[in-house]
């Protein structure tokens, strides 16, 4: 008999932030597959005698490949028991959760998504900020700063990206974010832009930096942190 995956939105780390239907399907579930910024405290809900098994993706470092992970719950689901992948943010944002969901289709493996809340809300939530203003921001954009080989994507709507008037949320753009930083200017995003980068979101080691975007764009050229980091520029980061 097949068992049930539950895709568990972790939140930004934080386990305060976890849904109580995410703690609820920590504590019954026989195995738990866990991304990194899932790890620490938030595993201190999955019941004893869990399996918990580490399958996070991390740029510049080893990371299990995807088909990997996806064979992993499969295997597990296919035992009968209750699966949780637990998935940091929300699990349907730059998540590769459409590529298990294919693997348990295939395999006829019942699931569930259970949502989180996103770093990005929750970045702006720590940085004291709305993500939307009603004269200034009426439209919200969140972006990946790199495609699978770790490079800046090439089909990016870059003339959206370099609208000053909406709230622009970069995920994994460290690394590329002074790359596309001058094609936005080139575009005509004003390079007083403000902007906010937020590192380990939620955590005991979170750190928010105010800065413009041109400053910011010249502090990631110089170096960049190995904290899971957000960039937000627009109307959104005026504080």
């Amino acid at each position: 008999m097949s068992g049930f995956v539950s895709f568990v939105g972790s939140g930004p780390g934080d386990p305060e932030l976890l849904t109580l239907k995410a703690v609820d399907r920590l504590k019954r579930a026989d195995a738990v597959l866990f991304d990194d910024l899932s790890s620490g405290p938030i595993l201190g809900h999955a019941r004893a005698g869990a399996d918990l098994i580490g399958v996070g993706k991390r740029a510049g470092r080893a990371s299990p490949k995807q088909h990997h992970v996806s064979r992993l719950l499969v295997d597990y689901a296919e035992q009968g028991g209750r699966v949780v992948r637990l998935k940091s943010g929300d699990s349907g944002l730059f998540g590769r959760l459409e590529e298990e969901l294919v693997a348990l289709r295939e395999h006829g493996i019942p699931y569930e998504i259970v949502p989180g809340v996103p770093s990005a809300i929750a970045a702006a939530a720590a940085a004291g900020i709305p993500l939307t203003r009603r004269l200034t921001a009426r439209r919200v954009q969140f972006v990946t700063g790199h495609d699978i080989s770790g490079q800046l994507p090439e089909d990016m709507n870059l003339d959206a990206l370099a609208d000053a008037r909406a709230s622009t949320v970069v995920f994994m753009g460290q690394r590329t974010f002074p790359k596309l930083l001058a094609q936005l200017v080139a575009r005509g995003l004003p390079e007083t832009t403000p902007a906010i980068l937020a590192e380990g979101v939620s955590t005991p080691d979170q750190q928010l930096h105010r800065m413009s975007v041109a400053a910011l764009g010249a502090k990631l050229a110089e170096s960049i942190s190995d904290k899971p980091a957000l960039i937000l520029y627009g109307p959104l980061a005026e504080g």
